[in-house]
């Protein structure tokens, strides 16, 4: 699989990378660690070396499963971390950087990234001057390679950068919810800051796999989802019939289309989580599907029928 850099820095990822959220299993059902494990070394095999996890993943969970998959070819992949919103003062952001380190068994971090901005989920108010500080010393100390941030606003990312040099953002990002294009992406083009999106397929509506009056069980987030509700889910499935000819052209699925299509846009990549290796493995054939300019803009407008009438706000869940 091709690579790319990430912002200025001197890492390399893959375009498509696997994501680890459900490895954590807080939030999600039926999860198997063996796997997990399985699919995140599927991931490997299949090219896809970039792996993204969390410390609230779990509490250090997910972590500690990408070691167990992982820690035998280190050398080979791209570690990306995160430090949770509860963690922002400066010492706080070292302890939890070194907790990171001994769960994925490794003594750096290609990216450490500050999961959400500071006040969110009613954690206290720090200075990102202050958390950036630590960030900044972790990075002079090489226990991390470059610094990201994740659900950060424009005006959020401008801020953070005044204090150190960012080369990510990972903001929630698919063809049914794109408000960083109208917020954050333009700056982060600029200024050569690559965009992991997360949450790619919609959480899974991108796959076509749900039809009307699905009901997701207790514990799954997917639940609290605006798009699998009301009349959100409707004009996705109206959407969803207007892409199967276009993925039947290309020979691939709708969450191939769908991930190709997020590749193609300006600096972002794809983050992609899957419970099994069948699923990692089918969404790495994305990376090699090549969208004409045309089909390019054709699923765009296709996409727009569902992100136009959303409500103008970053967060994809109910979760008030």
């Amino acid at each position: 699989m091709e690579k790319r850099k990430l912002g200025s820095s001197d890492i390399e990822i893959t375009p498509i990378l696997m994501g680890t959220w459900q490895a954590g299993k807080t939030m999600w059902v039926g999860i198997e660690d063996a796997e997990t494990i399985k699919a995140i070394r599927s991931a490997f095999e299949a090219g896809i070396t970039t792996i993204d996890t969390a410390e609230v993943y779990g509490k250090g969970h997910s972590e500690q499963i990408v070691a167990q998959a992982l820690s035998d070819v280190r050398d080979r992949v791209v570690y990306a971390t995160k430090v949770f919103a509860n963690h922002l003062k400066y010492e706080q952001v070292i302890e939890a950087c070194d907790r990171s380190l001994q769960n994925l068994k490794t003594d750096y971090i290609d990216l450490y990234q500050i999961h959400w901005p500071s006040g969110s989920f009613n954690n206290e108010i720090v200075p990102i001057e202050e958390t950036m500080r630590a960030m900044n010393d972790l990075k002079q100390q090489g226990k991390i390679r470059a610094i990201g941030v994740s659900n950060f606003s424009r005006a959020q990312l401008e801020e953070a950068a005044q204090y150190g040099r960012i080369d990510s953002l990972q903001p929630p990002y698919s063809l049914f919810w794109r408000k960083v294009e109208t917020d954050a992406m333009p700056y982060c083009v600029e200024n050569n800051i690559s965009i992991l999106a997360y949450s790619p397929l919609a959480q899974g509506l991108l796959t076509g796999k749900f039809s009307s009056g699905h009901e997701f069980p207790e514990g799954d987030n997917r639940r609290d989802n605006k798009l699998f509700k009301g009349e959100n889910f409707v004009r996705a499935q109206a959407a969803l019939d207007k892409l199967r000819p276009i993925a039947d052209r290309y020979n691939v699925s709708l969450a191939n289309l769908a991930i190709a299509w997020l590749i193609a846009q300006p600096q972002t990549n794809a983050i992609t989580g899957a419970r099994h290796a069948k699923q990692i493995e089918e969404n790495a054939i994305a990376a090699a599907v090549k969208l004409s300019p045309e089909d390019l803009a054709e699923i765009d407008a296709i996409g727009r029928t569902v992100t136009d009438p959303l409500e103008n706000e970053p967060l994809m869940w109910d979760w008030s």
